[in-house]
């Protein structure tokens, strides 16, 4: 599975590089994602945009990750394409999670950028 984090200062992106997030991966999903939660980071961006299929498994994955975040500790996302999106907006998901349309607008939301994360 292919999954990796960046980090820009105050937040961490999580990316999936894997066209589904179904059953076949979510434990693995999970399991991993969790393992990138850093206790001095408080927000963190999981970039789905790869992600062109997303069901029931996945969707309980992403929000397990969030649990085991715990309360001091917020899980956004973004990128979802139009299939993903819509399965969030028919589950509610997009009520409970915050999405954002790219990765960059995430990062603005929290007052980031490429070039002060590099600097």
């Amino acid at each position: 599975m292919r999954l990796s984090s960046e980090d820009f200062g105050n937040v961490v992106v999580i990316t999936l590089g894997e066209p589904k997030l179904d059953a076949t991966i979510a434990s693995d999903f999970k399991e991993l994602a969790s393992g990138m939660a850093r206790e001095d980071r408080s927000f963190y961006l999981l970039d789905l945009s790869a992600v062109t299929f997303v069901d029931s498994s996945g969707i309980g994955a992403i929000v397990g990750v969030m649990k085991l975040m715990g309360r001091n500790r917020r899980l956004e996302l973004c990128g979802l394409t139009p299939t993903v999106q819509k399965v969030f907006k028919l589950t509610r998901m997009d009520k409970i999670f915050k999405l954002h349309e790219t990765r960059e607008d995430g990062l603005e939301a929290h007052a980031v950028n490429r070039q002060s994360a590099a600097g």
